[in-house]
């Protein structure tokens, strides 16, 4: 078994407090209602004095915007919506000034139906070299009107789209397992793989310390394309997981290896075991990847203490650090979740509609807020959930924009929710999201709410979530991040959860009905909530709360 130890202390991704940006939706800096680069530059202080070690961009280059950037047109450029290349480089050397990592994303499953190869594939005619760089076959059927198999959409509908040549002819079909708008790349092309080594290293030479690498899961497809078939094994899917991805994986391992710095992979991978999901943080592979299983967790004591071995126990063959996270830019914000009477999420019945209690599910949310900064390896902290934002779920749907919403037929209302520009201050028309003055409004309407829940406002308020958020990663830091990725658990009673790390570090979390006693000798770090005080001073946890501590 590697010592996962012995690279602790250089090896910042396993233990580091990643921050994600969803360039869109987090500050505008030039007043048009959108997001961009000129915005982070102008919060990055923000950004070191929160704790974060790094952060992860969701894709910044040229775009048509058909999936929110994931519809990438040029993989070497910023799209002009957020900037320039400029901008970029500018940004990296100003985010390493503060101490921060640059963590990019990376979309190399499709690209855009805009980006210069489909463009040629299209342009080429049948036959050619150029359409050997993407799945187009001929369609089943009498006249080729059929899909050439049963492959369904992760948007919804069909994954394939038949071409009309430019004679006007029907024509093949194109493979896109997301929207029309992101025609699949073959990864059995030769030129393909040597184009992804080749903008890897574009931006190392330009000093991005990572790439996050999206469905890392899925750029091979078996042999022939064969059908899902009625009754598929989910662990046998021809496209995902198929074997010939590792040795993408390995190939860029070299590759990120031969740069100074420590440069890191995390995989945005979902596979339905833990033995899949081991096998891409191999030594030679994938460096991390996200932990769904916890994000997907109920907020049940056993159900997480359950997800938490398994997952330590699923990292610790190869080697690998654990990560954790709460949302992302796909997910329903966990503090709607958590306060809704089924605190799961699934990622194909998101349950929009189901009510939910905010002041329960932001109470719980401050909980696992600490949980996940206390759990050994690294943790994902999503933009907004520091300020402890609800999903918005009352967008118009005339102001929708994933593109999920089309292709459900609107069953599916998408993410747009969990995208809504941050509140940086009080005040009107944009809540500080774009300056004074701009002629823009926010891309997405801000609930007015959210003023109390504006950066600005936290920050004057010591009960905070973003307080909390500050003192917590100042403290994980200080005390957990030279620690070794182990834990030891401790009984304290039904309901709960409780475990210690070396150097006597102590958590507790209270996800029973009644408060729980804290040892008599414990020294409290830091709560989510404040602690009940008994007629003799001892201290207990209250419902749905986290305490640090340290005991002896």
């Amino acid at each position: 078994m590697p010592d996962t130890n012995a690279r602790a202390t250089t090896a910042w991704w396993r233990h580091a407090a990643i921050y994600q940006i969803y360039v869109r939706s987090f500050a505008d800096g030039n007043g048009d209602g959108v997001g961009d680069l000129a915005g982070v530059r102008d919060r990055l202080p923000y950004l070191r004095d929160l704790g974060a070690d790094a952060l992860w961009f969701n894709p910044w280059y040229l775009s048509p915007m058909a999936d929110g950037g994931y519809d990438v047109a040029d993989y070497r450029d910023i799209d002009p919506l957020f900037g320039t290349l400029a901008e970029a480089e500018q940004l990296i050397t100003e985010a390493h000034g503060l101490g921060l990592r640059v963590i990019v994303d990376l979309v190399p499953n499709h690209c855009s139906d805009q980006h210069t190869w489909f463009r040629q594939a299209l342009a080429a005619g049948p036959g050619s070299p150029e359409r050997e760089r993407f799945w187009f076959l001929p369609g089943r059927g009498e006249q080729g009107e059929l899909p050439p198999n049963d492959w369904q959409s992760y948007f919804g509908g069909n994954a394939w789209t038949r071409i009309t040549e430019a004679d006007g002819t029907p024509g093949p079909w194109y493979l896109h397992m997301f929207a029309p708008e992101q025609p699949d790349l073959n990864w059995e092309h030769a030129e393909v793989r040597t184009e992804f080594e080749s903008v890897l290293r574009f931006w190392l030479d330009r000093g991005v310390d990572g790439f996050r690498i999206d469905v890392a899961h899925g750029l091979a497809k078996k042999p022939g394309l064969p059908d899902v078939g009625a009754d598929p094994d989910p662990t046998d899917l021809p496209y995902q997981d198929c074997d010939d991805v590792h040795d993408i994986y390995r190939s860029w391992r070299k590759i990120s290896d031969s740069y100074d710095g420590e440069r890191t992979f995390v995989g945005e991978v979902w596979l339905p075991t833990p033995a899949q999901f081991a096998r891409y943080l191999r030594p030679d592979e994938l460096h991390s990847a996200f932990n769904f299983e916890f994000l997907c967790c109920a907020w049940e004591a056993d159900a997480l203490r359950a997800v938490v071995d398994t997952t330590l126990a699923a990292h610790a063959p190869v080697g690998a650090p654990p990560t954790w996270v709460l949302s992302n830019h796909d997910t329903i914000r966990h503090v709607t979740r958590y306060g809704r009477e089924d605190t799961s999420f699934d990622m194909g019945a998101k349950r929009l509609g189901d009510p939910s209690d905010q002041a329960l599910g932001r109470r719980r949310a401050r909980a696992a807020a600490m949980l996940t900064l206390a759990l050994p390896g690294g943790v994902y902290v999503y933009q907004g959930d520091e300020l402890g934002l609800p999903e918005v779920q009352e967008i118009p749907d005339h102001l929708i924009q994933d593109p999920t919403f089309v292709r459900s037929q609107g069953v599916d209302r998408g993410r747009d929710g969990c995208r809504v520009p941050l509140p940086w201050s009080r005040e009107p028309g944009s809540l500080g999201f774009s300056p004074a003055g701009a002629t823009g409004t926010p891309w997405l309407p801000q609930p007015a709410q959210w003023a109390d829940l504006s950066v600005a406002a936290q920050l004057a308020d010591p009960g905070s979530a973003l307080t909390l958020y500050r003192e917590a990663l100042a403290l994980r830091r200080e005390r957990l991040t030279a620690l070794t990725e182990t834990l030891s658990w401790v009984e304290a009673g039904p309901g709960t959860l409780s475990f210690e790390r070396d150097g006597g570090f102590c958590c507790l979390v209270n996800l029973s009905d009644a408060p729980v006693a804290l040892p008599q000798d414990s020294v409290v770090l830091l709560s989510s909530s404040p602690l009940v005080v008994g007629s003799l001073g001892e201290h207990a946890l209250p419902t749905d709360a986290c305490v640090w501590f340290t005991t002896g």
